[in-house]
């Protein structure tokens, strides 16, 4: 094949794979929850069938296991969160209200308020403002339902996500032998290399992340229940949950929690102090022991890219494309460097001898 045909084939299969996830986001999360879950405890089970167990019987336990503890949390948690979620949502408007008296006088100072509010056109203004922030609020709203449960509502996807986890991880290495058969024989050796790369970058953010994500989650929620603070539990489960975003889940939490803290202490500057003390810490153990360890400092994937990658998900695929956003972001990233290193060693850069030259020199 020539180097035309041979960019045609791989560039429909890009576009077959493109126009499949859009076609059927609807009915893919059960499916994508699934094979996260098999990618994410493939290595236990790979322990368990090195001392002597079964493949079937090692992906039974560990399926059973994690089934087992999902739904313990879930009944142990649920409820706690989602009585604190209402009322942090019934008490928003009026922390909205005691904010707005504080800055009051100091944007008084600046802008003549009171004209502004006479003002009909400023009153048609904000209403059209407000009136489109609610409606954009409630497309994405939707959007996030639609892409994530209109197909299968939430019974079906906590049944069919197991079933699909459980087969995935069962025949994880049948199937990764298998793929590796339909390689082109003369690329297979720099497939593989590639592969690895996408893998080891996977297995660092992914695997690596969501566990930090899952510690900082526990040790949020614990320390802010603690302490006393008012909707503790959930603000602290939600900034660890989404710390997986690089500095927003940091930034929202602290914000959140230092704010209701405002409301919730003043003027006991101590227990303000405590809580802010607290994403201190939190950060300190993320930055300095947790990501090190556990993701580790060789991922490749930039926090800007990260970011984007997660955004452009979402906006193109929804709630899908979110949860796919980081596996392409790491593909995308490893590709690139490949690409990047094959023209830094070809002849349109520059001539190879002059770069060898060059790099024995420094």
């Amino acid at each position: 094949m020539t180097l035309r045909q041979h960019i045609k084939f791989w560039a429909a299969i890009v576009v077959i794979f493109v126009a499949s996830l859009v076609l059927l986001s609807n009915i893919l999360l059960p499916f994508i929850l699934g094979m996260a879950v098999a990618y994410f405890l493939d290595p236990v089970a790979d322990k368990l069938e090195d001392k002597g167990m079964g493949r079937t019987a090692a992906t039974s336990l560990i399926v059973g296991l994690f089934l087992l503890v999902t739904i313990v949390a879930a009944i142990i948690l649920l409820p706690a969160l989602a009585d604190q979620f209402i009322g942090l949502m019934r008490r928003l408007p009026g922390y909205i209200q005691t904010a707005y008296e504080l800055v009051k006088p100091l944007v008084s100072q600046v802008i003549d308020l009171p004209g502004l509010q006479e003002n009909g056109d400023f009153k048609t203004l904000i209403g059209g403002q407000m009136s489109g922030a609610l409606k954009n609020l409630g497309a994405i709203t939707v959007n996030l339902l639609d892409q994530g449960l209109a197909f299968f509502n939430l019974i079906t996807l906590l049944v069919i996500t197991p079933v699909v986890a459980f087969y995935l991880l069962r025949d994880w290495d049948h199937l990764t032998a298998k793929v590796d058969t339909w390689l082109p024989r003369k690329q297979r050796d720099t497939i593989r290399m590639l592969v690895r790369q996408i893998d080891d970058v996977l297995a660092g953010f992914v695997r690596g992340q969501s566990t930090v994500c899952l510690i900082l989650a526990i040790y949020y929620g614990t320390a802010l229940l603690a302490v006393g603070l008012e909707f503790g539990l959930v603000i602290g489960i939600i900034t660890g949950l989404i710390s997986f975003i690089p500095f927003v889940g940091a930034i929202v939490g602290f914000t959140i929690s230092v704010g209701v803290a405002l409301f919730q202490f003043w003027p006991d500057f101590m227990s303000i102090g405590i809580v802010a003390i607290i994403f201190g810490i939190g950060q300190i153990l993320e930055g300095y022991v947790l990501t090190p360890k556990l993701v580790g400092s060789k991922v490749g994937l930039h926090p800007v890219w990260v970011m984007f990658g997660l955004l452009a998900g979402g906006s193109l695929f929804g709630f899908v494309g979110v949860l796919v956003a980081v596996p392409v972001a790491a593909v995308v990233g490893v590709l690139s460097r490949f690409v990047l290193s094959q023209y830094m060693t070809s002849p349109i850069y520059g001539d190879v001898s002059e770069i060898e030259h060059a790099g024995e020199e420094e």
